[in-house]
């Protein structure tokens, strides 16, 4: 049976390894493809490069499997403090989330094959071809917003467990609420009410990031022990 240590720093590499993972396919490759409100730019982009948004979806896919294995690791580690709160952990961090991601990639899928020049696609002309790819990736861009609202709501049962835990520093739970605070109110704010977006978004990115520390406390530090894993003259 594995340590409480060894059970969080392993919960921490796959957190690392997601942490590197994801970017890809969520903003560099948006990044590199997208020209917002130009579709011929948009499309003439993926044309161009397909092997770039190939890439963006093979992130997408394993970082959100690794994300399966994520939850998995830290109910384990958790279990004990509050098996409830635990379950919470993995329904919203994995249960829900994951299926709106894979089933939102096809938005991506759907947007090579249109400029992929598939013959039975000639009935429609390069401009409609252009807007529909450029629907198509937009649709993708809601779908990531649509899932980061999970993404949000797994980082509170997530800060609590750390706060109970002892065995973690309860500030770093603090922050995981705060920075799932922020993910929720920004996919609320671009979804329901975009007027918003421009007040909310410089103030979402740096809040986000306060889910950075526990990444980076699991992999390198793990957690203490608990009391009935020291010797007996330590306890």
């Amino acid at each position: 049976m594995r340590t409480t240590q060894q059970q969080a720093r392993f919960a921490g590499f796959l957190y690392l390894l997601l942490g590197f993972t994801a970017p890809i396919g969520l903003l560099y490759v948006p990044g590199k493809l997208i020209v917002s409100g130009n579709a011929t730019a948009t499309a003439d982009n993926i044309r161009a490069s397909a092997w770039l948004l190939h890439l963006g979806i093979g992130s997408e896919l394993v970082h959100q499997v690794i994300g399966i294995f994520l939850v998995l690791a830290l109910y384990d580690l958790f279990k004990a403090v509050d098996e409830n709160l635990s379950k919470q952990l993995v329904i919203l961090g994995a249960l829900v989330s994951v299926p709106i991601v894979f089933v939102n990639v096809l938005n991506e899928i759907a947007a090579l094959i249109l400029v992929s020049g598939a013959e039975f696609l000639s009935v429609f002309d390069k401009p409609h071809l252009d807007a529909l790819a450029y629907l198509f990736i937009r649709l993708h861009s809601r779908g990531i917003t649509v899932a980061a609202i999970f993404w949000g709501l797994w980082l509170f049962p997530f800060g609590i467990l750390v706060i109970r835990s002892r065995f973690i520093p309860r500030v770093l739970g603090v922050l995981l609420m705060i920075a799932g605070s922020s993910y929720v109110a920004s996919s609320f704010a671009t979804l329901i009410m975009p007027q918003l977006v421009p007040l909310i978004s410089p103030l979402a990115l740096p809040l986000e990031a306060a889910e950075l520390p526990i990444i980076f406390w699991l992999a390198i530090w793990g957690a203490r022990p608990r009391p009935a894993e020291l010797p007996a003259a330590v306890a």
